[in-house]
């Protein structure tokens, strides 16, 4: 069989000048047995927390892991970032690999899906054990904007049995945060007009407050505006119908609002009990800002401009323009989560 193969790939090559490389199949998802046996080794219950940038959820993240039976780290970007957690097996070679006859070990099933869940299992529970004898509970928190409804298809194919939150923030406040996080780091992405804006907003602060200057440009705006529904849309919808009660969403408002109330909402995804002392432990951790202090010592002269992790940001920077825009591309997705839109 291997000779006849070889011999039909020379033929190709004498006549076409080239080799004909099949591609990869795709990769199965993790079946019910895999997940009951991979469980022998790697027990922990799993939840990932996504949202769009710049939504909280690294302050849900803060929180979540107060819980002495929780653990959560963040950016592992299993399935939210390339190369992503399948780029481990998703070539031709590792296919071989990974279903070849010869290879005793496999049961003649593709033993991609394990080797990705062991990968993960392994990085998010070896850390859990550096934390605390008591946590069982481990999650990563990593924004899904760039890869939207699809992070969760790829989520479940490898973790069926796991929570998924998703968090969510006024758009108008999120697309400002991300905008100033871009100036901050001074994005390699900054247009020419984006850089003037930027020293623009060094020199005089005042036109930025007062309706007259705008820190977005038209094409910007427009772009991360539908970003935003767009990720809202098909992480919902991918939310739902693939976790089904086991996916959990809600406004990053409510939590700055009621912060111990929603956190229990959270912690009830995992049936434990929830001491009143944690509000206390929330309250604490609330009051710092690791986020603030780390763009204030990157680029202060930008990173002050902007109250970090408030509420209502956009009511003091959005021009009339700005939100005539906004409107135009997001205002229903602004209703569906019941933010003031007001008048124009």
């Amino acid at each position: 069989m291997e000779i006849t193969k070889r011999i039909k790939s020379a033929a190709r090559i004498l006549l076409r000048g080239e080799n004909v490389i099949r591609k990869r199949a795709e990769i199965p998802p993790i079946s019910a047995e895999q997940v009951a046996e991979i469980k022998e080794f790697f027990p922990m219950e799993k939840f990932f927390i996504v949202g769009h940038a710049r939504s909280g959820t690294t302050l849900l993240a803060r929180l979540i892991r107060l819980h002495p039976e929780v653990h959560c780290n963040w950016q592992a970007h299993f399935f939210t970032r390339q190369p992503l957690l399948k780029k481990l097996v998703d070539s031709r070679e590792m296919e071989e690999w990974l279903t070849r006859g010869s290879n005793r070990w496999n049961g003649g099933q593709d033993l991609s899906p394990l080797v990705m869940r062991a990968s993960a299992d392994f990085i998010m529970e070896s850390d859990t054990k550096r934390a605390g004898a008591e946590k069982h509970i481990v999650g990563d928190k990593s924004p899904n904007s760039l890869n939207d409804g699809k992070s969760v298809q790829l989520m479940h194919a490898v973790y069926p049995d796991a929570r998924l939150v998703n968090i969510v923030r006024d758009g108008r406040d999120t697309l400002i945060s991300q905008r100033f996080r871009n100036f901050v780091e001074e994005s390699s992405f900054l247009t020419t007009e984006d850089k003037q804006i930027m020293a623009d907003l060094r020199t005089d602060q005042a036109p930025f407050t007062s309706g007259k200057r705008s820190i977005f440009t038209e094409k910007w705006l427009r772009e991360n505006a539908a970003g935003w529904v767009r990720n809202l849309t098909e992480t919902a919808a991918e939310g739902l119908r693939l976790y089904g009660e086991k996916f959990y969403q809600f406004r990053y408002e409510d939590l700055l609002a009621n912060p111990f109330a929603e956190m229990k909402k959270v912690w009830a995804l995992f049936d434990i009990e929830i001491d009143d002392n944690l509000a206390e432990a929330i309250k604490a951790e609330m009051s710092s800002n690791p986020d603030q202090t780390w763009q204030k010592e990157r680029n202060e002269s930008i990173a002050d401009f902007l109250p970090k992790g408030k509420a209502g940001n956009w009511q003091n920077i959005f021009t009339a323009r700005d939100l005539a825009i906004f409107y135009e591309v997001a205002g229903e997705m602004l209703k569906k989560w019941q933010y003031e839109t007001g008048a124009l």
